[in-house]
Parts: structure tokens; sequence; C-alpha cells
């Protein structure tokens, strides 16, 4: 399995493979040699056309997001302070034409937006369970404070 680095460090990527047959296709998902953190938790969210959904940033929690039905636009901006590629954002479409995991490490924020109507269902195999105790931050994807403007551009 080739893991694809990316311009913020920590951040991987992992193409998964689909294998489709008269039947109807196997989308591959995690894997011992693509997941690149603990196990904890494996949830599900169903994101709507032009929902953005974040941003987030967990301070110890390890994300590995996969769009398993329809398209995604995923940004991530590093907020780690003492990480080379501080402040930097890189987006990523996700889903149906790019069928990926992208594994998020700690201290990096996300935001997603569905691309695909009527909706878009992204995985989530997280390194913990869920626990409301896990201090992470959300901030408003329109408030500025992370340099990235939603709209969609077409150029």
């Amino acid at each position: 399995m080739d893991i694809i680095t990316t311009n913020i460090e920590g951040v991987k990527i992992a193409p998964l493979g689909r294998i489709p047959d008269e039947r109807g296709t196997i989308l591959h998902g995690v894997r011992a040699d693509n997941m690149l953190s603990k196990f904890g938790e494996v949830y599900f969210k169903k994101l709507y056309q032009g929902v953005i959904n974040g941003w987030h940033m967990h301070e110890k929690l390890v994300l590995n997001y996969i769009c398993v039905h329809g398209m995604i636009k995923l940004v991530l901006y590093d907020m780690r302070e003492k990480s080379p590629t501080y402040r930097q954002l890189q987006e990523f479409f996700i889903g149906d034409d790019n069928y990926c995991l992208v594994h998020i490490p700690p201290g990096v924020a996300n935001g997603s937006k569905g691309m695909a109507a009527p909706f878009s269902i992204m995985c989530n195999v997280a390194s913990e369970p869920h626990d409301p105790s896990l201090k992470y931050l959300r901030i408003d994807p329109h408030s500025g404070e992370i340099p990235y403007n939603w709209t969609r551009r077409d150029y």
C-alpha cells in the first residue's frame, strides 16, 4: 500500500481499492497497513450538499476520514505552532472520484463541505472512542479565524 505524504506535516493519504463485478463493488476501507494510528471508534456522518461541517481541531484525537458515498471537499489547516507547516492550508476532494483515506493528526483543524446531491457519507476511524471530556476546538467556518473562503470558485 502506497502512503502519500501531503503539504501539511503528518497528514497522509492512503489510496483505497475498489473491486467491481456484476454484483456490485467492494470498497476497501481500513487495513492494518493503512491504519496510521491506534483504533478507538468508527462513526459515519451524512453531509448534505453545500453544508459546511467545521472547523474542528482535536488536541489528542487522530482522525482517519473516508468518504464512502458522494464527494466532499476536505480542508485542513495546521494549527500546531511548532510544526514546520504551521498555518498552512490544504484542500482535498475525496469520495467517488478520489477514493482514499485521509489521516489527520492532532492539532490540524479540519472542515468539510458536502459536494454531492442530495448528500455524501463520510466515515471516521478515530484513534479514541467518543469521549466528551477530550479537548477539541470548534471554529465558525465563516469567522475568518482560519483564512479560507468556502465559496465555490468557477475559474
